[in-house]
């Protein structure tokens, strides 16, 4: 099964609520789904050996609290308890130490380490990449696509875009505007 993901390469905090496109569900429903997710976020998280049941409600009890608590300081009012609650609790389930090791060619690194099962892990280092969302002084800058049928957040490089992917969603915004004003000026619209 092949899996694709529309948009990627946001915030990680913003991949995560990006699996729940309008149009095509939820994209990490399943197991496969969310391990080809992992997939493609690659070196931003830690390997999960393999995806069971408990990672996948992991990732979605992360994503149910990051939604409304992003809406919230988005407007600048203050998170819903629960999703900080839900959110708190994820990290406090798996803190992170920072452990030393020798990293060829760069020495010396201060990596960081949990000490808890996978989904307990990988549920913190979601929850961790939420929290760096919401404390960003960008935050505010986070935008929803603009196309009608899009749900898809992204953190605009620059103040003028409009669209999460401008090839998909920008392209169908544009053709819906150039049919809209051609229609009813050919030989039939009179």
């Amino acid at each position: 099964m092949t899996f694709f993901f529309p948009l990627t390469g946001e915030p990680l905090a913003l991949d995560l609520l990006n699996t729940r496109p309008a149009d095509a569900g939820d994209l990490i429903a399943d197991r496969a789904g969310l391990a080809a997710w992992l997939a493609v976020e690659g070196d931003r998280l830690s390997r999960v050996a393999e995806v069971g049941e408990a990672e996948v409600a992991a990732a979605h009890a992360v994503r149910e609290a990051a939604g409304p608590a992003l809406e919230a300081v988005r407007r600048g009012e203050r998170p819903p308890a629960g999703a900080l609650e839900a959110l708190n609790a994820v990290l406090a389930a798996a803190p992170v130490r920072r452990e030393l090791c020798w990293s060829e060619p760069t020495g010396l690194v201060a990596a960081p380490h949990r000490e808890a099962a996978p989904a307990a892990r990988l549920a913190a280092e979601l929850a961790e990449a939420v929290v760096d969302l919401l404390t960003d002084a960008r935050v505010t800058s986070v935008r929803v696509c603009e196309a009608d049928d899009c749900v898809l957040m992204f953190l605009p490089a620059h103040p003028r875009r409009r669209w999460c992917v401008a090839s998909v969603c920008g392209n169908r915004a544009r053709v819906a505007r150039y049919y809209a004003r051609h229609k009813g000026s050919g030989p039939e619209g009179g």
